[in-house]
């Protein structure tokens, strides 16, 4: 089986050919934004795509071609996306603390009575289920390579997905006027 181009052009990089490094960022940049939009914050994607490219040149001394050069970066984008989240969750729980009276106000909507865009569905997902499903439904991954990519077995990656789609159509369901019919059944 031979070198993806991709795999070639992070070798190349890893041995010091600055060109095939930035052929590798040039040809890999949309898939990592998209990654980080939906995994991370939408507004903070640049930020996060970024932060993931410091994290993989740092390692690239550490990339062992033993798979596809996108499963390993895409580990990384993964990884990136999680350290923020969490960070922006304490920075949540800080700020609820001393914001609580807001949601007293009567002014607060609640997101489920705003027409929500798939930006906000994807958010409301399960973060397993929704790097599951961005990974191999928005960034076209096979199931071979999320499980990779996400570390876990691929029948946990279908499984993930198949409740992803089911969930975003239970969210979507009511707000469109419509439920899923109870026999639909999803297949991943």
């Amino acid at each position: 089986m031979g070198v993806d181009q991709l795999t070639a052009w992070l070798v190349a990089a890893q041995q010091g050919d600055r060109r095939a490094l930035e052929r590798f960022i040039a040809a890999t940049q949309t898939d990592v934004w998209r990654l980080c939009r939906h995994l991370g914050d939408p507004d903070s994607a640049d930020d996060l795509a970024q932060e993931t490219y410091e994290r993989a040149i740092a390692a690239l001394h550490r990339y062992r071609a033993e798979g596809p050069a996108t499963s390993w970066l895409f580990t990384i984008a993964r990884r990136t996306c999680a350290d923020a989240t969490r960070r922006r969750s304490r920075r949540r729980r800080r700020q609820a603390e001393t914001a609580h009276e807001q949601l007293d106000d009567p002014r607060f909507v609640p997101i489920d009575q705003v027409r929500v865009e798939l930006d906000d569905l994807l958010a409301r997902l399960d973060p397993d289920r929704r790097a599951a499903f961005v990974v191999t439904q928005v960034l076209g991954l096979r199931y071979e390579e999320a499980a990779e990519v996400l570390g876990c077995p691929i029948g946990t990656i279908r499984s993930r997905v198949a409740r992803a789609r089911a969930d975003l159509l239970d969210m979507i369901g009511p707000a469109a006027g419509t439920q899923a019919p109870p026999s639909a059944t999803m297949e991943a």
